[in-house]
């Protein structure tokens, strides 16, 4: 999967299940992706607008995300 700043958080959840408990433990601003409210904004979040909404650059996140999924392991 490719990800860039258009590709929506939920399509990356559904693929990589496990991933939002490797990115929640970066940084504490991830923690958000645990709450109720979490699980309806995320249907149509976007790469672009968790940048947006964290303070984080959206290279930071497309780069965080792909190295945690090239070295999971199952």
């Amino acid at each position: 999967m490719e990800i860039t700043r258009d590709t929506k958080v939920m399509d990356i959840m559904n693929e990589y299940p496990w991933i939002k408990g490797e990115v929640m433990k970066i940084d504490d601003k991830f923690k958000v992706l645990d709450t109720p409210l979490a699980k309806i904004i995320l249907k149509k979040a976007t790469i672009a607008d968790v940048s947006e909404k964290s303070g984080i650059d959206e290279g930071t996140i497309i780069e965080t995300i792909t190295n945690i999924i090239e070295n999971h392991q199952d």
